[in-house]
C-alpha cells in the first residue's frame, strides 16, 4: 500500500460503512505520521542551540514542496521556498544563529532541489513578512504590531505543504531526480535552474507519503530533544502549487477535489466523524482540536531539572491576524493580534505525584498581555520556573514566548483546560452526516513538553545534561443536533 498508509486506509473503509464513501479526500492528523502536511511544532536558536529537521519521501514519485518557515508571535513568514525532492529523497536541514547572532538563518548541504537556491552560506530570516516592507506576490503584506526587529525570527516553527506530485518522466522530474553522483540531473546544468521554468508543466495533484523529525540540540550542553512532524493527510485532491514568495499555499487551502471547503476526520471518544466544513481552514483546526492538553512537569532542584511545554496553535493567524486576513476575529479564537498579543485564556490544573491539586489563582506569573492565565502567542513556550522575573526566558529553551506557571511541588502533572475560558472556545460550523450541526470545542493545538536535567556530581570537572520530549495527550468533546453518541 504505497500510496496511502494502512490508518487512511482503515478510515476511508469506515467512511464507506457510514455512507459517505464518495468523498475524494478529507483532512486527518495521520497517527502513523505520513501524510502531504508537516508540521514542525517548534524551532529555536535561543541560548546557542540548533534546531535540526528532516523530510522524507517515501513515494516512488517526485514532490514539489512549500517550505514556510513562521516566528513565534504572531505566525509572520520570515522564509519560504519551493523544495523538490525527488523518489525516496530525504532533505536535511538547520536553523541557526546568524553571524551576528541578531537573528536566525537556514543552513543545508542537501542536495535536493530548492528554488531559490540557498547559499552555501545560509540563507538569513527576514523581518518583512511583519514590519511593512514584504510583498505576497506583488502585494505589498501590512505590518504587525509585534516586535519589528530581526531577533523575533529566533524561535517559531516550520510547515511543509506538499503541493503536487512530479510527473514520471518530464522535465522537471529530470531536472530534480537524483543520480548516482547523488545531485539532481547529475549535478550538471540546466538541474536545479530550470525548475520553476519546468513546475508550470510537471505536476499533478499531491498524495501523502511524507514524514518528518525535528530536534533541538544544545552542542556546549550536551542536550538533544527530538520529535515527530505531525502529518496531515487527506489535504489537497488539486495541484496547489506556486512560486516562491508567496503565502500560498497554506493550511487554509484543505480542499475538496479542488470544491470550496473541506472535510475532516476526527475521532472522538472512539467514533469518527466526518465534518464537512466551509473553510478548508476550519477543516484543518478541526483535526488539531482539543478541549484540555495534559503532560507532565519535573523542576526538582536535587536534579537541576526544568521543564518547558510548547504550545502551538497552528491555524490561530487565520482567525486573529486582521491585517493580513481581514475581517474581525472569529471562532474558536477570541482577540485579534493587538499590541503584540492575541490572548486566549485557559484553565489551570495542577497535581502532584501523591494526587495533591491545585488551581492557580493567579494563573502564569508573571502573567503576560491582560488576562493572568492568557496564552498570547501562536507559539507559547510554558516555563515551570519556581523564581520568575517579568521579561525572563524560559528554563529549558531559553524562549521570550514564556508565560510561566509556578509548579506545585517538585514534580507532577498539568491539565491545560481549552475550552472553558474567554466565556467558552469552540469551533462551529461542522456538518458530520449523521449527526447533523457539529461543534468541537476547545482550541486546536498541538506541541509536547521538553525537560532538562543537570547532574553536577558525575565526576569531578564532569557536567552531565539529560534531555527528554514528550508529546502533549489530548481530550475532546463535541455537541451535536443529534442527540446521543460521541457528543453527548
Amino acid at each position: 500500500m504505497k500510496r496511502n498508509s494502512l490508518t487512511t486506509a482503515v478510515v476511508a473503509g469506515i467512511a464507506g460503512v457510514a455512507g459517505f464513501a464518495g468523498l475524494a479526500n478529507a483532512v486527518d492528523l495521520n497517527p502513523d505520521g505520513l501524510g502531504q502536511v508537516l508540521i514542525y511544532p517548534y524551532y529555536t536558536v535561543n541560548k546557542g542551540q540548533d534546531s535540526l529537521f528532516s523530510v522524507v519521501n517515501t513515494a516512488d514519485v517526485g514532490k514539489a514542496v512549500k517550505v514556510r518557515f513562521l516566528e513565534g508571535y504572531n505566525s509572520r513568514e520570515v522564509l519560504d521556498f519551493n523544495l523538490f525532492l525527488s523518489p525516496h529523497d530525504v532533505w536535511t536541514a538547520r536553523v541557526s544563529q546568524t553571524a551576528d547572532d541578531a537573528g536566525a538563518a537556514v543552513f543545508t548541504t542537501d542536495h535536493s532541489c530548492t528554488s531559490p537556491a540557498i547559499p552555501a552560506g545560509g540563507q538569513p530570516f527576514t523581518a518583512a513578512g511583519y514590519n511593512g516592507t514584504g510583498s505576497n506576490a506583488g502585494t505589498p503584506i501590512p505590518a504587525d504590531d509585534g516586535p519589528q526587529d530581526i531577533t523575533r525570527t529566533r524561535e517559531g516553527y516550520l510547515e511543509l505543504i506538499s503541493m503536487g506530485d512530479i510527473v514520471p518522466g518530464s522535465a522537471l522530474d529530470g531536472d530534480t531526480t537524483h543520480v548516482q553522483n547523488g545531485t539532481p540531473d547529475g549535478g550538471m546544468p540546466p538541474g536545479c535552474d530550470s525548475v520553476d521554468g519546468d513546475a508550470a508543466t510537471g505536476i499533478v495533484a499531491p498524495t501523502g507519503g511524507l514524514f518528518g523529525s525535528g530536534a533541538i540540540a544544545n552542542v556546549l550542553q550536551g542536550t538533544y530533544f527530538t520529535y515527530n512532524a505531525d502529518a496531515l493527510d487527506g489535504f489537497s485532491a488539486i495541484p496547489i502549487y506556486t512560486t516562491p514568495e508567496s503565502l500560498s499555499p497554506s493550511l487554509q487551502d484543505a480542499n475538496q477535489a479542488g470544491a470550496p471547503g473541506a472535510t475532516a476526520y476526527v475521532f472522538i471518544n472512539g467514533s469518527l466523524l466526518s465534518l464537512d466544513y466551509a473553510a478548508g481552514v476550519d477543516a484543518v483546526s478541526a483535526v488539531f482540536m482539543s478541549d484540555t492538553l495534559y503532560n507532565e512537569y519535573l523542576v526538582n532542584p536535587d536534579l537541576g531539572a526544568n521543564t518547558d511545554w510548547i504550545v502551538n496553535f497552528p491555524t490561530k493567524r487565520f482567525y486573529v491576524d486582521t491585517g493580513l486576513y481581514p475581517g474581525t476575529p472569529r471562532a474558536p479564537f477570541p482577540n485579534a493580534f493587538d499590541g503584540g498579543v492575541s490572548n486566549v485564556t485557559v484553565g489551570i490544573d495542577l497535581y502532584d505525584q501523591e494526587e495533591g491539586h491545585t488551581t492557580p489563582v493567579g494563573g502564569f506569573s508573571p502573567p503576560v498581555g491582560v488576562a493572568p492565565s492568557a496564552l498570547p502567542y501562536e507559539v507559547n513556550v510554558i516555563s515551570f520556573l519556581t523564581n520568575a522575573a517579568a521579561g525572563g526566558v524560559s528554563g529549558v529553551f531559553g524562549s521570550v514566548l514564556r508565560p510561566n506557571i509556578t509548579p506545585y511541588g517538585n514534580d507532577g502533572w498539568m491539565g491545560l483546560d481549552l475550552a472553558s475560558g474567554d466565556g467558552g472556545h469552540s469551533l462551529p460550523g461542522g456538518t458530520d452526516p449523521v449527526l447533523g450541526a457539529v461543534t468541537l470545542h476547545g482550541l486546536p493545538a498541538t506541541g509536547y513538553m521538553g525537560y532538562n536535567v543537570v547532574n553536577a556530581n558525575v565526576t569531578a570537572g564532569v557536567l552531565a545534561n539529560y534531555s527528554g520530549l514528550f508529546r502533549h495527550r489530548a481530550s475532546r468533546t463535541c455537541t451535536s443536533a443529534t442527540a446521543g453518541g460521541p457528543c453527548s
